[in-house]
């Protein structure tokens, strides 16, 4: 059973501003719930008698109808569970960027390219992806879910990406996805550094740009009348593969 305070609550999520406010997001759906419960604990889960059959689980579980779920639920078809979660904090110090591979979002404004930049990086074992002030909130229901999960498992740090990069040294590797770079396929490319990918129609910002010290070029293979660019979350798939598969 659920009251109508709780269903307001669940709903008012849905917008950044309450989700801030109260430092919580919905994740829905037995993957994204089940992945989450396995690093963070939850401030609350709503399920049917469906989910908590298969699963056993009794600790904080309000257990509701299909007609419940479907009045708390952001999702077209809603999925036996859906549960509050925290939203975490994180800061990274510099020694941890200095030894590993991350993501670095500059505007992404698409809550699903974002969730599924998130997946891609977990699949890629990217284990941070820090993001400008005006990339779109991970903790955005839509973005959750496109996660499929992948969420649990990714570092979203939220930073002015231009302070970020001017504390590295000159050196540190930050690569770019640009029209003008070389192409991916025949630069060096290292295990450690930050790659940065751009807005959906705008790419790098011009500042961001202009801290880009390894330019690199996805080349197009088809000559004449072709796609002008590649989706941002293709592109990421595309050039974190190229990472890995040197490594």
């Amino acid at each position: 059973m659920i009251s109508k305070n709780q269903i307001k609550y669940i709903r008012q999520l849905e917008l950044k501003k309450y989700r801030r406010r109260e430092n919580v997001f919905v994740a829905e759906g037995p993957k994204v719930v089940g992945d989450l419960l396995r690093r963070y604990q939850p401030i609350a889960v709503y399920a049917t008698s469906e989910w908590r059959q298969e699963t056993g689980d009794r600790s904080l579980v309000t257990e509701i109808s299909d007609d419940e779920l479907r009045r708390i639920s952001f999702l077209q078809h809603p999925q036996q569970v859906l549960a509050l979660f925290p939203i975490p904090t994180i800061n990274y110090p510099l020694s941890i960027i200095h030894s590993t591979l991350s993501l670095a979002l500059d505007g992404i404004q698409d809550p699903g390219n974002l969730g599924t930049i998130i997946r891609i990086a977990d699949w890629f074992g990217i284990g941070t992806i820090y993001c400008s002030e005006d990339t779109a909130d991970a903790y955005n229901p839509k973005v959750v879910q496109a996660t499929m999960g992948s969420i649990a498992h990714v570092n979203i740090v939220y930073t002015d990406l231009l302070k970020l990069f001017d504390s590295l040294p000159p050196s540190y590797p930050v690569y770019g996805t640009l029209l003008d770079g070389e192409d991916i396929y025949q630069q060096p490319l290292s295990n450690e550094g930050i790659i940065v990918m751009g807005n959906e129609g705008n790419g790098i910002s011009e500042a961001i740009r202009q801290r880009v010290n390894r330019r690199l070029l996805i080349p197009c293979f088809r000559k004449g009348d072709t796609a002008e660019s590649l989706n941002v979350a293709i592109a990421t798939a595309i050039t974190c593969s190229e990472f890995k598969r040197r490594q």
